[in-house]
């Protein structure tokens, strides 16, 4: 993670797409956000990871849509009508990823990017490139590629010496 928030360090100002997720607010960089939809219908898909929502009709296209809540192991995203999916390109892929409440689009400065709390759960940690202040909330901006990854990281993985 050092060296993720030292490349975003060296950058220009991001500009950032902040939601709600469980009781905390949560940034994405826009660069990797192709659109915003309403939830519409998700078709659940049997033998799925936990954190795989299900999969939506999206203009013709077929898209996975991941449950951030349950990613980041908060729980699992409550149905709302406020719940948004964005969607997202992870390798050429849009993927959708179900947050609670989309906020607002603003502007940071890297230089206000301090490492996320070694206090948080790894799971947070791993999946975080930092946090930084928002007036007076804080707010953690999210590494995608973690995130999108499809390796399961919601349980710590053991080494095996062999």
């Amino acid at each position: 993670m050092a060296i993720a928030v030292a490349a975003i360090k060296t950058a220009e100002d991001l500009l950032v797409a902040t939601f709600q997720l469980g009781g905390g607010r949560f940034a994405i960089d826009t660069n990797h956000i192709q659109e915003v939809v309403m939830t519409g219908d998700l078709t659940p898909v049997r033998h799925a990871p936990a954190y795989v929502a299900g999969i939506r009709n999206l203009r013709g296209r077929i898209i996975t849509v991941i449950d951030l809540q349950v990613r980041l192991g908060l729980g699992r995203v409550q149905c709302d009508p406020a719940n948004r999916i964005l969607i997202v390109d992870w390798m050429g892929e849009p993927v959708g990823v179900l947050v609670d409440r989309v906020a607002d689009t603003i502007t940071m400065s890297p230089d206000e990017l301090q490492p996320a709390p070694s206090s948080l759960h790894w799971v947070q940690v791993q999946n975080l490139l930092g946090v930084f202040r928002n007036g007076e909330r804080l707010v953690a901006l999210l590494d995608p590629a973690p995130v999108l990854d499809p390796v399961d990281r919601t349980e710590p993985q053991l080494e095996l010496e062999g």
